[in-house]
């Protein structure tokens, strides 16, 4: 059986933070809120974010494609749309190795 994996919830990453840098948990808050809202404004923009050697946050185009309805076999037609790409930096591969 395969071990469970742990995950850290916003909420834990704030009081982390918080106790590392010894601003207070709103404060930190705060920051994050407004990265997360800088990274979502920028990518429906179209602009790259990058933060070197960690990560870069980018918009992406699927093209319209044919699909298939996988309970009837029908094809379907899936219209082009957009995405994000989220691409780990080399300090983010380090820390994993």
């Amino acid at each position: 059986m395969a071990d469970k994996k742990q995950t850290v919830n916003k909420t834990e990453l704030v009081a982390a933070i918080a106790a590392e840098t010894g601003q207070s948990q709103a404060t930190v808050n705060g920051v994050l809120e407004s990265l997360f809202q800088q990274l979502a404004s920028n990518a429906a923009k179209d602009v790259k974010v990058t933060i070197p050697g960690w990560f870069s946050v980018e918009q992406t185009q699927r093209a319209a494609r044919v699909g298939r309805n996988p309970r009837t076999k029908e094809e379907i037609q899936i219209p082009a749309s957009k995405g994000v790409k989220i691409s780990a930096g080399s300090k983010l591969k380090n820390a994993v190795k």
